[in-house]
């Protein structure tokens, strides 16, 4: 092979396929497989973090006096800083560097949950998820860049499904980990378990990521379009989270979405007349990007509101401990590491529809299962749907981000990761927010009517009906000094207002899933070539 046609193998922005003269190219230095192993270290901060604050979410209630409103910000706050700088994290790494923007990335992310772990009080661990927000944009969008980047067409869906199952080790052994340590350490040590592992993936990851960017990105930035986009997704998901802590007829959500919407078509109009746009429009031409970009959205959002839900369900209302959750939602989570390679297998040979069409089967299913359970379901009424969400999530997600990224031109990687991560922050908003709404909702017109039933005294329960907010987290508000009976019969009235609320979020969620069927029907395999992915 000639020096010409072997840089043919590279994208263009590939900075080093050969070692410069005079400098020896160090061992594994750009190698996929090991490149793998780096940007999988990465992504494992993040998936821990997904489940272990969840496993948290009641301790950091109980050590910081935070109500369900204070609680949701917690994992909010997070999603928030995440979703409106995704994309521009994503073209940040096609223009400047993907090793060095995910490298920034785990730096960030491992330093601001350390001073998560450090922060005294609920307005600070807030404002520090903010940050770990950010810095998790960066890390993100840049990891999948970096595989479509290294890897040939033949081991891409392959080495997403390692990726998938690197996450879905990291969020099945959350539970357990993180249940261990606010159960025998404290809350904020989950945070600190963040540390070490940035530590290893920075050393790995900057010994074997190989360089690369887009070089045809130089030039202006898209200031505006990147302003118009950040504005425009804040909008619509600060007008979820609010709309989750008021309901979507409030003022606050409204005004946030039809801010939302300006800002949008803003941005439309300035993509279609810039020379060199932020995120650009043709890629929505592909039916199968678009489409595959919804089920991300949809998948996202059962799935987080599962976990949101089910955590409290176990601790409160079963009364389980952190670990003992943990270790009853490993069904969920582990079978995720199972699902993943195997979703990778089937969208390898037959491309993402099949197996994004069982995704959205399975998670229907398990949705409209678990709205069945009673405040004392047996453990055996609740495995099996576990397992089924598990399998749905690894469908979907590895199917859908190979239908995305794979549908996108290489130089456009960054931007395509961002966009797949934007989708599935947007949709876990909308998890945490829309069902969240639906159960505030539920219990506040069943809560009376509950409790009386269950024994309360008609004026009690009245004086008991605006403690929605604290029954929505499974918690039952007894007064200090109430008798035995009286508050047994608080509690159980209590835990049929909120299983009340659970039933109605999922048969929602699994109403959702069925229609978002038809969407996965439209989806095909990524067409667009993979240039200068290094040979394997």
């Amino acid at each position: 092979m000639t020096q010409s046609q072997g840089a043919e193998v590279l994208h263009p922005g590939a900075a080093e396929a050969a070692a410069p003269p005079g400098r020896t190219r160090r061992s594994g230095h750009g190698h996929p497989w090991l490149t793998l192993v780096a940007v999988a270290l990465g992504v494992m901060m993040v998936g821990l973090d997904a489940t272990v604050v969840s496993i948290a979410n009641p301790a950091i209630a109980k050590d910081l006096g935070a109500d369900l409103s204070g609680l949701q910000w917690v994992t909010n706050a997070y999603l928030l800083a995440l979703a409106v700088t995704l994309i521009p994290a994503g073209k940040i790494a096609d223009r400047f560097g993907r090793k060095r923007t995910f490298l920034a990335g785990v730096i960030g992310f491992a330093a601001a949950s350390v001073l998560i772990g450090m922060s005294g009080g609920l307005g600070m661990v807030i404002f520090w998820r903010v940050v770990q927000g950010f810095a998790g944009a960066l890390l993100q969008p840049a990891s999948l860049a970096i595989l479509r980047n290294t890897f040939p067409p033949d081991k891409l869906n392959a080495a997403i499904g390692i990726w998938g199952s690197t996450v879905g080790i990291s969020i099945a052994g959350g539970p357990i980990v993180g249940g261990l340590l606010v159960e025998h350490v404290n809350w904020e040590s989950v945070f600190f378990l963040n540390a070490p592992l940035g530590l290893l993936a920075l050393a790995v990851g900057f010994w074997v990521i190989r360089e690369s960017k887009d070089e045809g990105a130089k030039g202006s930035f898209d200031l505006p379009g990147v302003a118009l986009l950040t504005g425009a997704l804040f909008g619509l998901v600060w007008g979820l989270i609010k709309a989750g802590e008021h309901g979507f007829g409030d003022a606050v959500p409204l005004v946030s979405f039809a801010a939302a919407a300006v800002l949008f078509a803003a941005f439309v109009w300035n993509e279609l007349r810039v020379e060199r746009p932020l995120l650009p429009l043709g890629l929505f031409r592909s039916v199968s990007l678009s489409a595959a970009t919804g089920l991300i959205v949809l998948g996202f959002f059962g799935m987080f509101g599962t976990i949101f839900f089910i955590t409290l369900y176990l601790q409160q209302v079963h009364g389980m401990s952190p670990v003992g959750a943990g270790v009853r939602m490993l069904p969920m989570t582990a079978v995720f590491i199972v699902a993943s390679p195997i979703a990778g297998a089937l969208t390898n040979r037959f491309g993402p529809r099949l197996p994004l069409a069982l995704g959205m089967g399975f998670t229907a299913a398990a949705m409209f299962g678990l709205s069945r359970i009673g405040v004392d379901a047996a453990y055996v009424e609740l495995w099996p749907w576990f397992i089924l969400v598990g399998l749905a999530f690894g469908m979907v997600i590895v199917a859908g981000t190979e239908a995305i990224v794979g549908n996108a031109p290489a130089h456009l990687a960054g931007v395509a990761g961002g966009l797949q991560q934007t989708a599935a922050q947007v949709g876990g908003v909308l998890g945490t927010s829309v069902l969240g709404v639906l159960m505030s909702t539920k219990v506040g017109d069943v809560l009376v009517d509950r409790l009386t039933g269950a024994g309360v005294p008609g004026p009690a329960a009245e004086q008991l009906s605006g403690q929605g907010g604290i029954v929505s987290q499974g918690v039952a508000p007894v007064p200090p000094g109430t008798p035995a009976p009286a508050a047994q019969a608080i509690t159980d009235g209590s835990h049929l207002a909120f299983m009340d609320g659970f039933q109605t979020s999922l048969t929602v969620a699994g109403a959702v899933a069925l229609v978002a069927i038809l969407a996965a029907l439209l989806v095909r395999r990524g067409t667009s070539p993979v240039e200068g992915a290094a040979v394997a």
